[in-house]
């Protein structure tokens, strides 16, 4: 330890709590950094990554015995491997002239099948690794799937020439055939646990069932997915038939009768390309091509815990050990990963939700919930004092969901995408409330509920602005037209009575919420898209910014412009807000600056407010009306006095990509929330006077500016000087790790190492109450550090 003191003392506290070398050393090493929140328990579900193919593996299986693994690549060959160690076993087999896209291993484990791009599939020792025989020939095509027979006898192959073909596994002959039936491709092929029948899936959406004697195909296909079916499997006891589609769901079906069992199982964000049932049949691996694996409750249908992560690319395949505690991925990220089936299910983080960018959120208006909507298609409920997701995903859109808002009870939330319609959800059961609204014939990108909750509005990229009845469903009336080009913002009135637009097309259009008439002519000064519109809060002026650089403030009763636009942006207009009082007007633009307005005179109050290195994407201001809050292509969020301009303290970091959106809470908790294309959501706590200071107790100057990652004063670093110069109040610098995994101070002294085989966390810090996304906070207490490192030991410490 005294050659890198930095790298040991670090990785011990970091060490899963479980563990053998956490239980054996932390006692002893005592004067250390300690987790108190955001730790793991046990070492990550991933066990193993194998690296050895030169090109994407498209295909793996285990051994009847667990010990070891066959893969197949792109790279035209087969690998063997130790399924405990990750050791490659002797040479690549080759032999095939294309891709290897399917292997499979016998029953008794002496041999092994893969089928090839080639056309052909070979057969090979398991132990030595020699081709046995010629090579099968009989399809057209790419095989694209192989399978023994429960017997050992038979191997059944599924091709692009839209065949199955059966062959005598001794002998390579052909036995019948082949099976035609499908139309397209036939993607996968899978005998029955007790050998009679095969199922097949095709590119032409459906499986077909097939008697192994006879090769006479039983009933009609089956028919459920709305596109290709990658993969098919049967259940151990031969009573259902999974199948895995580009449709991005998995269906059971009964494989007597061919009826489909309950409802898709939907959670993936990409095609599924491969699944396995579990050796005891209740639980279903699937593999997707967004770069995970989920498993799922065969009785239910229920997801269990979070997608395995770790794939930098699509996964191909997924097969479980014969003992069921192990899953085996395959990957175009060229590796195969070994997980452990159970504690995957425990380490799945609870903070992570959304898969892709985070385009809309909203706060609950009693403060308690917030919800997000992504690219990911889904919304996703969050307790807002915990940052813990309140159950699934919510899904039902079947694209991008662009906007959310909750209902002014709390008890609703409304939601518009990509897929032209509007969802209902139950905000307390994530239930949906009755069926998708449809009307729109474009994109939805912008809800809102009046101000009684009765009425939805919707402005979408069909031109029109549409109005609903927030309990039924129904559409109130025709779509409100007068548009020539994409409705990018809505509002409500503060009581109700009108609807404001702003369009592409450079104008706002004022609607009757009531009648749905169009309220005189579009109100027209802008030269560019109106991205964005705001009524002032006592309903009298609307405030619009446009692309065109400018801001027009609007009689909201006569449509008048209320003087010139409001000019000293350089670029475009991407948000516009007004304060609580409706005396002053915040925009964010893309050159990267927010301004301030006087409401009443248009006048700018001060000079621009600066600190974004990048567009500013939102701005907001505080429920009291004393800040705002800017996000930024920056990736980070700035707070601002909203009398004075003056930054408050440092942008505040941790977002790994653009903040799409911020809110405050609308209740005295003093909190930001912010979304971003990182998809993570962070909540915030910000400073009650404009002083910033890491703690609210009354330490003193030099204790409230010591180096703390944890919500608890007392946990701050003993004798940070060297960390934080006392005249250098910027402190939030070091609330960050560097590349390498560093805390590091601006002059270069290195405080800690986070272990390269710990996922990168998100570092608590007293401005941060919360990420929706993995997070850790530290006890730097009692932890040594510069030249008395050495003392980390307990008892050398005590002798001192």
């Amino acid at each position: 330890m005294k050659s890198t003191p930095h790298l040991y003392i670090s990785a011990l506290p970091f060490s899963p709590v479980q563990s053998i070398v956490y239980t054996e050393f932390s006692l002893k090493y005592s004067n250390l950094a300690q987790i108190i929140d955001g730790g793991e328990p046990y070492w990550p579900s991933l066990q193993l990554s194998i690296r050895g193919n030169d090109h994407d593996v498209v295909s793996i299986t285990f051994s009847p015995d667990g010990k070891r693994i066959a893969s197949g690549s792109k790279d035209k060959t087969i690998c063997l491997w130790d399924a405990e160690t990750g050791l490659q076993l002797g040479s690549p087999f080759t032999g095939h002239t294309d891709s290897v896209w399917s292997v499979a291993f016998s029953p008794d484990g002496k041999r092994i099948a893969s089928g090839s791009f080639d056309k052909t599939i070979c057969l090979w020792d398991a132990e030595t690794g020699l081709q046995l025989g010629s090579p099968f020939t009989g399809h057209t095509d790419s095989v694209w799937s192989v399978a023994f027979s429960p017997d050992d006898k038979r191997i059944a192959s599924g091709s692009l020439d839209k065949t199955i073909c059966l062959w005598d596994a001794e002998t390579g002959l052909q036995l019948c055939g082949p099976l035609t039936g499908h139309t397209d491709s036939v993607y996968s092929v899978a005998f029955s646990p007790d050998g009679k029948r095969i199922v097949s899936g095709s590119r032409d959406k459906t499986i077909c069932l097939w008697d192994v004697e006879t090769g006479l195909q039983l009933g009609s296909p089956l028919t459920g997915h709305t596109s290709s079916i990658c993969s098919v499997a049967f259940s151990p006891d031969d009573k259902r038939i999974a199948s895995g589609s580009l449709d991005k769901t998995i269906c059971l079906w009964d494989a007597e009768t061919g009826l489909k069992l309950g409802s898709p199982f939907t959670g993936h964000t990409d095609s599924i390309w491969s699944m396995a049932f579990s050796p005891d049949g209740k639980r279903i691996a699937s593999g997707s091509k967004d770069k995970t694996i989920c498993l799922w409750d065969v009785e239910t249908g229920l997801q269990l815990g979070s997608p395995l992560t770790g794939h930098t690319n699509s996964v191909c395949s997924v097969a479980f050990s014969p003992d069921g505690e192990r899953i085996a991925s395959g990957s175009y990220d060229k590796t195969i990963c070994l997980w452990d089936a159970e504690t995957g299910l425990k380490l799945g983080s609870p903070f992570t939700g959304h898969t892709d960018s985070i385009w809309s959120m909203a706060f609950s208006p009693d403060g308690k919930k917030i919800a997000s909507g992504s690219l990911d298609k889904t919304i996703c409920l969050w307790d807002a004092e915990t940052g813990l997701q309140l159950g699934s995903p919510l899904t039902m859109h079947t694209d991008s969901v662009y906007s959310v808002a909750f209902s002014p009870d709390s008890k609703r939330i409304a939601s518009g995408s990509r897929d032209k319609t509007i969802c209902l959800w139950d905000s307390e059961t994530g239930l949906q409330l009755g069926s998708p609204f449809t009307g729109h014939t474009d994109s939805v990108w912008s809800v809102t509920f009046s101000p009684d909750g009765k009425r939805i509005a919707s402005g979408s990229l069909d031109k029109a602005v549409c109005l609903w009845d927030a309990k039924t469903g129904l559409q109130l009336g025709s779509p409100l037209t007068g548009h020539t080009d994409s409705v990018c913002s809505v509002t409500f009135s503060p009581d109700g009575k009108r609807i404001v637009s702003g369009s592409r097309d450079k104008t706002i259009c004022l609607w009757d919420a009531d009648t749905r008439l169009q309220l005189g002519s579009p109100l027209i000064g802008h030269t560019n898209s109106v991205w964005s519109v705001a009524f002032s809060p006592d309903g009298k002026r609307i405030a619009s910014g446009s692309l065109d650089k400018t801001i027009c403030l609007w009689d909201a009763e006569t449509g008048l412009q209320l003087g010139s636009p409001l000019t000293g942006h350089t670029d475009s207009i991407w948000s516009v807000a007004f304060s609580p009082d409706g005396k002053r007007i915040a925009s964010g633009s893309r050159d990267k600056t927010i301004y301030l307005w006087d409401a009443e005179t248009g006048l700018q109050l001060g000079s621009p407010l600066t600190g974004h290195t990048d567009e500013v994407c939102s701005v907001a201001f505080s429920p009291d009306g004393k800040r705002i809050a800017s996000g930024s292509l920056d990736k980070t969020i700035c707070l601002c006095d909203a009398k004075t301009g003056l930054q408050l303290g440092s942008p505040l970091t941790g977002h790994t990509n653009l903040v799409c959106s911020v809110a405050f809470s609308l209740d005295s908790d003093h909190r930001i929330v912010s979304g971003s294309s990182d998809n993570t959501i962070h909540m915030w706590h910000y400073p009650t006077d404009t002083v910033v200071n890491l703690h609210s107790d009354n330490m003193s100057r030099q204790a409230s500016y010591s180096l703390c990652y944890s919500s608890i004063p007392s946990h701050a670093l003993v004798d940070s000087s060297v960390y934080i110069p006392e005249s250098d109040f910027n402190v939030r610098a070091l609330l960050k790790l560097d590349s390498g995994g560093w805390i590091i101070s601006s002059a270069g002294h290195l405080l800690l190492w986070v272990p390269s085989y710990i996922p990168r966390p998100s570092l608590y810090s007293p401005f941060r109450l919360f990420v929706i996304g993995k997070h850790t906070k530290l006890d730097l207490s009692r932890m040594v550090h510069g030249s008395k490192w050495i003392e980390c030991n307990y008892m050398g410490h005590i002798g001192k």
